[in-house]
């Protein structure tokens, strides 16, 4: 069997990407992962001024430490961020990175190399003004391919979470009946039995999610469950018995989490989490 680290650098990341899916990786871990070893080859076949890497070649410590330190101050970036072009990475894409690098390195049973991860990111929160130009952006920005139903559901979600200070999980049981967009003076979303106030933005894209849910559901036989997250598409069939149709079922906790990654990671190219736009205590 050929060693998987002398074959090439570029042939080696597709065989890991593959095996990543065989193992049963989200899709959206594995196009991640993919992107991100990549920008690693690139960036080191830049700096080498070379055209081939073998695979071993190409994770050797200099190599991760120097990719690192350049996505670390922004030299790897591909578009813009909130922060501007030349902003420091987030701690989050950095984790990523490591992560990615580190599975690699294990793929090629060269696990010596793993780099230690640091600090988790996760509790580290958008400032207002950011918060802000994010949510506006996911709300009128969608990316080539993606669906749009699930862009305005990704995009209700978010804006929910930083109304009301509630995290995905708190707010996955909501149904329809618990938003009131027509309550005066002003609309409220009522979670855990308290009621919170939504200002303009939020009840905007509210109100078109459920526009976009109510077309979903209308191909419903029977009565509308009355769940607010559905999905926005069928599910695969699994050992030959049909997926429900979306709007039977709630939007599970992972599809929510997964789609906002997704989308954020496709418009501003940072894979953040949802717990990002709580509010700062």
């Amino acid at each position: 069997m050929p060693n998987p680290r002398t074959a090439d650098a570029l042939a080696a990341i597709g065989t890991f990407t593959r095996a990543q899916q065989d193992a049963g990786y989200a899709h959206e871990t594995v196009r991640l992962r993919g992107l991100l070893l990549t920008e690693y080859l690139e960036h080191v076949l830049d700096k080498e001024k070379s055209t081939r890497l073998t695979a071993e070649e190409l994770v050797q410590p200099e190599h991760a430490g120097s990719w690192l330190d350049a996505a670390d101050a922004g030299e790897t970036r591909r578009r813009n961020t909130l922060t501007g072009p030349n902003a420091a990475a987030a701690s989050d894409s950095q984790r990523a990175r490591i992560q990615t690098y580190n599975a690699f390195v294990d793929h090629l049973a060269l696990p010596h190399l793993h780099r230690p991860y640091p600090a988790s990111g996760y509790a580290d929160r958008l400032e207002p003004e950011q918060a802000h130009t994010l949510l506006r952006t996911l709300a009128v920005r969608r990316p080539t391919g993606a669906n749009a139903a699930t862009a305005v559901r990704t995009a209700a979600v978010a804006a929910l979470v930083a109304a009301t200070g509630r995290t995905v999980p708190q707010l996955h049981r909501l149904d329809v009946t618990d938003v009131d967009l027509e309550r005066r003076p002003v609309p409220v979303v009522t979670v855990a039995d308290s009621d919170h106030p939504l200002d303009k933005h939020t009840a905007e894209i509210l109100r078109r999610w459920l526009d976009v849910r109510a077309g979903i559901t209308a191909a419903l036989e029977g009565s509308d469950p009355g769940y607010l997250w559905i999905p926005t598409k069928p599910g695969r069939e699994r050992a030959g018995v049909q997926p429900p149709k979306p709007g039977l079922t709630r939007a599970a906790v992972r599809t929510l989490h997964a789609a906002h990654r997704n989308l954020v990671l496709q418009v501003v190219g940072v894979p953040l989490r949802p717990y990002a736009l709580l509010p700062r205590p």
